[in-house]
């Protein structure tokens, strides 16, 4: 029995096809050669005869399915317990013999192409180098996140922990060796050589004149213990963010030890951490308790479109069970604009360890930072302008040996992406998940990669050689050294890789900065020792018990470890403020349409983005005025489309004389210009408007809130009603609409065919909807992703109509709402057509291209996301029978064309992006496929027809739905996320009171006092009860600490007591008692004379109320006293 490839068998043998070519390897009886484009693949195969797979380990699951192979008989695929096997490579079995050849073997290009292992005995052993948190997605709403948050809270299982969140770049750093910075998704490169500058700069300031011995031991430390920390890194030189910063400086996020499985520090250690070596730590906030972490969230509401750097920190650190000030305050480093607040659930043990750790490690003495450190980051910079090369060169000169001592990274050209590249490095990941793993720590590597390949994440892997890495190994001629970087390129991945985690709970998870150091290595002899399968397996079970939940050590957490959360352990908040979303989203990211589409598409941009976020009716009638203003200064000022790096030499200036024009515009902006008098404008945020002065201002401008919203529309009937079909072409939605117009009873039909329309669709049928909203509209057009559901939830709110999307039922795919037996139907049918209006019929040169095209534009939602988003967009979801549910499965040479020409299309898309499929350097390939696809279909049209649901049934079954749905009553829908976002800006806490129940407390006085009769009468009072309120606590007037302190009473029933009817001849208001006399005080106005504003005159204002007491004092107001009070209930909310 010989071995391969650290695999045991009496039969083996590995080779890839290239599936678009259909290459036919051989194994020849001498050598096994397979040519270099046939390894052009994402995954590997193991084949094994059914005697050699190892089935009776527990950690090893029994053959998946077989593979039929005309040359060698029917082989079983293997593969490893809970994972499924790969499918886009094929398998033969060569003979041992055959195999088995003598003496040492050289790992050089052969072997890194794979083409000739002979019976080397290939070993990979893996280190993390960079990583960051895992991108976790949350999969609820804003608001049911903060619920759960308060949920954990509430039941001790966690505490929330609350940072600022600095805008810059993710910056990581592992020490100075070879390739020791790295950025978000590259390293070697102007980002990473900044990092090194402002990093080396930060610890000469902190160090002075022991800087350069401190950074040598510091260097060493983090390679000693394999160390990587987090910074964000902030700069005025690396494009502009929400304000341009008043320091170029880092902050460090997080601390990772990157041993074996990545160990990310808790708070309290990245604390001592960073004031052991001096370097700068962020602003962090605890809130232990339900009390107080309801009052954060109320607090955040509170400041939601007005907060700043200063009015925040101040608010956290008055609210918080714990403060813990950062190194510098963020209004000395970057300035007043502040990006948001950063809320995550954290062990409950984390405030006493943080208090400990501030006593046993206090932050150390601020050095003065002077001292002649050389030019600053802006001077080289602006020194240096010909080049990014030449800035590179001097800032990495400039921080000296200690922080850089060999550049090779920034100035050696290594890279080969795996997935574009054709050169033999290309290959590197197939070998590298072909060997065997020399620790634990690369076997859960090569799962992780197995598992993003297999799910088709859109994930890349970018290989560089690091030959000049002093590892021990890269020396060795048998083995080669490379870096991987791990690049998701959509946020899409994480949450699908999440997925995957739930299935394998012992899979690591998928992080963001992820970069991987490799040595793969020979064995000098065939008879060298190596791990077998059976090895691998223990490895398998060793690496289920180590990676299972166990409770966190006191100083590390991994990312997936701790029993204290269960579901909520990753929940995480990101929560912004307006004065940022202007400058980024508003003026920098609106730019593009701006420039290239004019104001008008502009104007749509910006507000369809204030809807999203919710902002209140005056802040938008606010932001409507500055923003078309700004539309005209910039189309006049801006020359260069490509300013968006550089926004703010334009923007800046136009908002800082925007300002100066009333405390409003201020208020509005936030900061803008180089000096702001923060002070200044504190106190113009708490003195310009007091208390009650908008009150009713407010009130009458208020989004209303989660209840009196879904009241609101829910009574709110629609004219309506707009029919759309997210599908792909061949549906049937053309001959489905034919059908729905013949029937009479549901009323009048507009219907729009998309291929028989000239100009932009979906404006035209807006338009046509306008002039006829009580019809049932056919939008006979694919509509299939979310700019276009966006138009049509558009055209909807604007026409009065709800939104039918029909779609054909399927089960799709783990990345696709349709399957491909959906698909592979649907294409049939087009072939079939003859002369249709859109030409994609039989007669069309490459309708398999076009069809690929629609199937992809659903890339990235499994069925159920699909669903569940047209469900909460539009309310309504109905399913037309398409496939019969028992039917057979789909022949393989069907599924293997489409398959291929998946594979054809992503190479297509990747070079040549939306250029024609026979315009492109794939012509030929894309007309071979095309007639394989023609022949193949019609080859199987008995199969094809025999699993379509009829036709005529389909149609029965979406009238029935439609039928049932107009006669329900068309009622407008509430997007989920709306109904959900309870939360809001406001200004004041207050006891709502109801309506009737004041105006019947109001007509029981008047019958008992003539007194009040006589006042009352004549007087529009009762039009003033719609906002009859008591204030507890104003944010202009008391603070938003103080207002925010009710957040765990919101909701609250409170009983009101009116004692008294105090009035003049031009105000009138009832003096109020909370709680009946004798109980306990436990809401609180903090108002000095609790009261309604019952009416007021001309000329007087609602907070002119407060002065009743004193005027009754003096004579001038009269008092009516109840012998007996009347009591109500309210609410406590926010308003």
């Amino acid at each position: 029995m010989r071995t391969f490839l650290g695999v045991k068998r009496r039969s083996i043998c590995v080779y890839f096809i290239n599936p678009f070519t259909h290459h036919k390897l051989a194994a020849s009886k001498k050598n096994f050669l397979p040519d270099s484009s046939a390894l052009y693949c994402n995954t590997i195969f193991r084949v094994m005869e059914a005697g050699n797979v190892p089935g009776s380990n527990a950690n090893f699951r029994r053959p998946y399915n077989a593979v039929s192979n005309k040359n060698a008989g029917q082989k079983l695929v293997w593969a490893p317990k809970g994972q499924k096997p790969e499918v886009e490579a094929k398998a033969a079995v060569k003979s041992s013999e055959e195999a088995d050849v003598k003496g040492p073997a050289k790992l050089d290009e052969e072997v890194v192409e794979n083409k000739a292992f002979k019976g080397g005995k290939l070993s990979a052993r893996a280190q993390v180098r960079a990583t960051f948190y895992p991108k976790f997605e949350n999969e609820k709403s804003d608001q049911e996140v903060r619920n759960k948050m308060i949920q954990a809270v509430t039941s001790g299982k966690g505490i929330v922990e609350v940072s600022l969140k600095h805008s810059g770049s993710l910056f990581l750093y592992s020490g100075d060796d070879i390739g020791g910075a790295f950025a978000k998704n590259s390293y070697g490169n102007l980002y990473t050589a900044v990092g090194v500058y402002v990093l080396g700069r930060t610890m000469q300031e902190a160090w002075g004149a022991q800087a350069a011995e401190k950074q040598k031991e510091f260097n060493s430390y983090l390679q000693e213990n394999h160390l990587c920390i987090a910074m964000e890194l902030v700069t005025a030189v690396l494009g502009d963010h929400g304000q341009r910063p008043l320091q170029d400086y880092v902050v460090v996020t997080a601390v990772t030890e990157l041993k074996a499985r990545p160990l990310f520090y808790s708070s309290p250690d990245v604390v001592a951490f960073c004031h052991k070596w001096r370097l700068p730590t962020n602003n962090l906030w605890l809130f232990s308790t339900k009390k107080s972490v309801t009052s954060f969230f109320s607090a955040y509401d509170a400041l939601c479109e007005e907060g700043i750097a200063s009015t925040v920190t101040k608010v956290m650190d008055e609210i918080a069970d714990l403060s813990v000030p950062g190194s510098k305050s963020h209004g000395e480093l970057q300035g007043e604009i502040l990006e948001g607040l950063v809320a995550r659930v954290v062990d409950p043990a984390s405030i006493t360890s943080m208090e400990k750790t501030l006593l046993q490690h206090p932050a150390p003495e601020k050095h003065d930072g002077s001292g002649n450190f050389g030019p600053g980051l802006r001077e080289i910079f602006a020194a240096n302008r010909e080049s990014e090369e030449k800035q590179m060169r001097a800032l990495l000169q400039s921080v000296g040996a200690n922080m850089c001592s060999n550049v090779s990274d920034w100035f050696e050209e290594r890279t080969l992406d795996v997935q574009s590249s054709k050169g033999p490095e290309t290959h590197l990941i197939g070998s590298f998940l072909q060997a065997t793993p020399a620790d634990n720590s690369t076997l859960k590597l090569q799962e992780l990669c197995r598992a993003i390949r297999s799910r088709k994440l859109p994930v890349r892997f970018k290989c560089r050689s690091n030959t000049h890495r002093k590892t021990g190994v890269s020396d060795i001629p048998d083995s080669k050294s490379f870096r991987m970087t791990i690049h998701v390129l959509s946020d899409s991945a994480f949450r699908r890789y999440q997925s995957e985690m739930r299935k394998q709970p012992g899979l690591w998870p998928l992080y963001r900065g992820f970069f991987v150091d490799i040595d793969l290595s020979l064995a000098a002899s065939s008879d060298a020792p190596v791990a077998t399968v059976e090895d691998v397996a223990e490895k398998v079970a060793d690496a289920s018990v180590e990676d299972s939940p166990v409770p966190p050590t006191p100083s590390k957490v991994g990312v997936e470890q701790g029993t204290m959360l269960d579901d909520t352990e990753h929940l995480m908040l990101k929560l912004k403020f307006l004065p940022y979303k202007l400058r980024t989203f508003l003026i920098r990211n609106g730019l593009a349409p701006l420039l290239n589409k004019g104001i008008s598409e502009y104007k749509t941009y910006y507000m369809r983005q204030m809807k999203n976020w919710g902002t209140s009716a005056q802040k938008q009638k606010e932001l409507v005025q500055l923003l078309d203003e700004w539309a005209v200064y910039a189309k006049k000022h801006i020359r260069d489309k490509k300013l968006h790096n550089s926004y703010l030499t334009v923007a800046e200036p136009f908002l800082e004389k925007y300002a100066q024009r009333s405390p409003k515009n201020q208020r509005l902006i936030g900061a803008a210009g180089s000096a702001v008098n923060v002070e200044q404008f504190l106190a113009e945020m708490s003195g310009e408007r007091s208390e009650e002065e908008d009150d009713s201002a407010h009130v009458e401008d208020e989004t209303p809130s989660t209840s009196s919203a879904s009241d609101a529309t829910s009574a709110k009937k629609a004219k309506g009603m707009l029919v759309f079909f997210p599908g792909i072409p061949g549906c049937a939605k053309s001959g489905l609409c034919a059908e729905i117009r013949k029937v009479s009873e549901l009323g009048h039909q507009h219907h729009l065919m998309g291929d028989l329309t000239k100009g932009r669709f979906w404006q035209i049928l807006a338009e046509q909807r306008k002039k006829k909203p009580q019809a049932i509209t056919l939008a006979d057009k694919n509509a299939p992703n979310e700019e276009v559901w966006k138009q049509i939830e558009n055209i909807c709110e604007s026409t009065h109509a709800i939104g039918v999307p029909v779609v054909c039922d399927s089960k799709g795919t783990e990345a696709n709402p349709y399957s491909l037996d959906a698909l592979a139907v649907c294409t049939y049918r087009v072939l079939q057509r003859t002369e249709h209006p859109g030409n994609l019929d039989k007669n069309s040169p490459n309708p398999g291209a076009v069809m690929l095209m629609f199937y992809n534009l659903y890339k990235g939602k499994d069925r159920k996301e699909f669903e569940d988003e047209l469900q909460e967009r539009f309310g309504h979801l109905i399913k037309m029978p398409f496939l019969k549910a028992d039917r057979e499965l789909m022949p393989k040479a069907i599924l293997d064309v489409f398959e291929q020409g998946l594979d054809l299309y992503k190479k297509h898309t990747t070079k040549h992006g939306r250029l024609e499929s026979l315009k492109g350097t794939f012509k030929d390939a894309w007309v071979a496929w095309e007639t394989l696809l023609r022949k193949t279909l019609f080859a199987n049209s008995e199969y094809l027809n025999s699993i379509q649901v009829p036709f005529q049934e389909a149609v029965k079954s979406v009238l029935d739905q439609l039928k049932a749905l107009n006669s329900a009553g068309l009622i407008m829908h509430v997007p989920k996320a709306s109904e959900e976002r309870s939360f809001r800006t406001f200004t004041f806490a207050a006891v709502k009171l109801p309506q009737e129940e004041v105006s019947k407390a109001l007509e029981a006085i008047s019958a008992q006092s003539l007194q009040a009769q006589t006042y009352l009468s004549g007087k529009s009072w009762r039009e003033n009860l719609s906002k009859a309120h008591v204030t507890l606590a104003h944010k202009h007037a008391h603070g938003v600490a103080a207002v925010s302190a009710y957040g765990s009473l919101r909701a609250s029933p409170a009983p009101v007591q009116f004692t008294a009817l105090v009035f003049t001849d031009k105000l009138c208001a009832l003096e109020v008692q909370l709680n009946a006399a004798g109980e306990e005080q436990t809401i609180k106005s903090l108002n000095s004379w609790p009261h309604v504003t019952v009416w007021t005159g001309q000329g007087m204002k609602p907070k002119d109320a407060n002065a009743l007491p004193a005027l009754v004092d003096k004579g001038q107001a009269q008092r009516i006293v109840f012998p007996n009070p009347i009591s109500i209930t309210g609410t406590v909310d926010f308003l």
